[in-house]
């Protein structure tokens, strides 16, 4: 199945980057272009493209208000978003992630990357640079923890657990199957369970309710 991507950036440059990385890929076509926020909104309501790859700084309306309109919390039908901005800032993460996006990449992470934040958003993962994925779990490290490891109104499983540790120190679905001797397809089940339960929105959001439940006190972070 071929993912359809949008590409927002006000650079044509830099769209033409995006794009002739992304169209190289067999499994990935780029079916529209937009340089700015307002005009990628639109096209991406229309188009209902897989993935939208989205700039932060742009005019008319900046990448992080399109990504709230496209996939933040209170849209009925969320498309996928990844954010890829030059400017390495924790309150550009913050936002991004909180208006629900399904990624967050500099710009300098390299062509590797970037494909695997289209494909990992298309699935329904994650994924954020590893320099400010570092980044986050020290913030999530530092914060005061619960004495006890705290549950959520329905208990996890013993399975949940693992796969919750796991997924906190930053292994992919595939690293978690491969750790813990179980399919694919029960890594996901296990955590869409645990973003119903816990209430989160991505994985973030998962290895902060890891780290300051107290589930993560004598876990590496790396």
């Amino acid at each position: 199945m071929t993912i359809s991507v949008l590409i927002a950036d006000d650079q044509e440059m830099v769209r033409a980057g995006f794009r002739m990385i992304l169209d190289d890929a067999a499994d990935i076509e780029v079916v529209a272009e937009a340089a700015d926020g307002s005009t990628a909104v639109s096209l991406a309501r229309s188009l209902r493209p897989d993935v939208c790859v989205m700039d932060v700084r742009m005019p008319r309306m900046d990448g992080l208000e399109a990504t709230r309109r496209l996939a933040g919390p209170d849209v009925i039908n969320p498309l996928r978003v990844v954010v890829v901005t030059t400017f390495d800032l924790d309150e550009y993460v913050h936002a991004a992630l909180r208006n629900g996006a399904a990624g967050f990449l500099l710009k300098d992470a390299g062509p590797a990357l970037l494909l695997e934040a289209v494909r990992a958003a298309h699935r329904g993962d994650v994924l954020v640079s590893p320099s400010i994925t570092v980044r986050l779990l020290a913030h999530f490290s530092t914060t005061a923890m619960a004495p006890d490891p705290v549950q959520p109104i329905i208990p996890l499983t013993s399975r949940e657990e693992e796969v919750l540790r796991a997924a906190s120190r930053g292994r992919s679905n595939t690293e978690i199957a491969e750790e813990l001797f179980i399919s694919l397809g029960t890594v996901k089940s296990h955590l869409s369970s645990l973003q119903d339960k816990i209430g989160a929105r991505n994985r973030v959001e998962l290895a902060a309710f890891a780290w300051q439940s107290g589930r993560m006190r004598t876990e590496p972070t790396n």
